[in-house]
């Protein structure tokens, strides 16, 4: 087949040129995505104020569960196709996409229901107010239906990207975040509709971004297409799935409880405001990882294929690129928090406070953002060549093991050398990178036999 052929290139182009190929189209659909928050924010920050962009903030791990769910079935999905495809069984590789789509409707059904049914206890649990939980449950009410679809929409541009079309699954998120723009600007700014209109904007674009990418394996030019026998279920491709898919969602959850409780004890130490100051800072932390995460993502298929083709040279080669590449992106991010803290968090909010709050938790943040580059590579590097459990155990390094106690034991301690609680908890953040980074090294130096014997 001339796709077939295609995704053979994998195993013979340069790698430089296959991971500018592969990885370009991942970091813009990675910048995109994070467009859908980063314009409700901009534009509730400007037009509705700083209660709201707190009560958005509150949402932050709800969305991030959503992603969770997403990345448990489209990550391992993905990763699985290629390693497939690199022994050259295109049937396999349907089996997968239709099973994927199976499980992607399962979980996101349990998911819009529990949503529904606890939402105030879920809001309550992730740090609203009495202020701040009127607008995160007006937010929640219209978005939750369409989380679901951005699950559909993960999963299957990953798939696209994965089957050779990495510039289509660009355009489907591309169009959805132009749309997301759009009517952002006409729900908020136009007709005056709060925050609800930042949900419509994004439950609209989710939707039509999931429709184009559903239609893309409908087509029967497409290379990998939804078949009869693709829709059958498959007990031990969905262990595959959720088994690669596990390292990811693991991250999200706990990145999802982390920043619940991150959000009571800012709460503690600096109210709601610092609740808001760290949603706007988190979210120039988000757009630094999703770079990282879209050159990761350009790596996955090409370190899959050659590592199901058995080509250990150019699994090292992708692997040391990336690297390199994120390291570099995790120094600018860095660079640019300690520089220009002022001006990025204008871009938000006029509130002076707020502002004031913001400086000490951007620099805190991003300035080990080096370090997270180095941790995210390997993680998600395990997890492209089938070797879930190294992938989670890096993965969750930074967030559960060491910045969850971080966030309780730090504070106190700048309490009682008589230093403010909230820069200590700033400070967690800054400790946890480092851990989090050591121990990937010593997780990647045990590893290193899979450039040498590539099963």
């Amino acid at each position: 087949m001339e796709q077939l052929d295609k995704t053979k290139e994998l195993e013979t182009k340069s790698i430089k040129r296959l991971l500018w190929a592969y990885a370009l189209p991942s970091i813009v659909s990675q910048i995109i995505a994070s467009v859908y928050n980063i314009c409700d924010r901009v534009f509730l920050g400007q037009c509705v104020g700083a209660l709201a962009i707190a009560g958005l903030a509150i949402t932050m791990p709800i969305m991030n569960i959503v992603h969770a769910f997403g990345s448990l079935v489209g990550v391992g999905s993905s990763a699985r196709m290629s390693i497939v495809l690199g022994k050259k069984d295109v049937n396999w590789a349907e089996k997968i996409l239709g099973n994927s789509l199976i499980l992607t409707f399962i979980l996101g059904f349990l998911f819009v229901t529990g949503g529904y049914v606890f939402m105030d206890r879920i809001l309550t649990m992730f740090g609203a107010s009495e202020e701040t939980i009127s607008y995160a449950r007006e937010y929640m009410d219209i978005v939750l239906p369409g989380m679901f679809m951005t699950t559909v929409t993960f999963n299957l541009t990953g798939l696209i990207r994965a089957s050779g079309y990495p510039t289509k699954s660009m355009w489907i998120l591309a169009g959805g975040a132009i749309l997301n723009i759009g009517l952002d600007a006409l729900f908020i700014y136009a007709l005056d509709w709060g925050i609800a209109g930042a949900a419509w904007a994004t439950t609209i674009s989710m939707t039509a971004s999931a429709i184009v990418a559903v239609w893309h394996f409908l087509q029967p030019k497409s290379f990998i297409r939804f078949r009869r026998h693709a829709w059958r279920p498959k007990g031990y491709i969905f262990r595959n799935i959720l088994l690669i898919g596990m390292s990811p969602f693991l991250m999200n959850v706990a990145a999802s409880a982390v920043v619940a409780l991150l959000n009571r004890q800012l709460i503690r130490y600096g109210g709601d405001l610092a609740v808001g100051a760290y949603g706007i800072v988190n979210t120039f932390a988000s757009l630094a990882v999703m770079l990282i995460l879209g050159v990761c993502q350009g790596m996955q298929p090409i370190a899959g294929y050659n590592y199901g083709a058995g080509h250990p040279k150019r699994l090292k080669s992708v692997y040391t690129l990336t690297l390199k590449v994120n390291v570099l992106i995790g120094l600018a991010a860095a660079l640019l928090a300690l520089s220009l803290p002022q001006l990025l968090l204008r871009a938000f909010t006029k509130e002076s406070e707020l502002i004031n709050i913001g400086v000490p938790a951007m620099r805190f943040l991003l300035v080990m953002f080096p370090l997270v580059g180095f941790t995210i590579t390997n993680s998600n590097f395990f997890q492209s060549i089938d070797k879930p459990w190294i992938a989670i155990v890096t993965s969750l390094s930074r967030q559960v093991l060491f910045l969850l106690p971080m966030i309780y034991l730090i504070p106190n301690l700048f309490v009682r050398l008589g230093e403010a609680g909230l820069t200590g908890l700033w400070a967690s953040c800054t400790i946890s990178d480092v851990l989090g980074a050591l121990l990937a090294f010593v997780l990647m130096l045990t590893q290193r036999k899979v450039f040498r014997e590539v099963q």
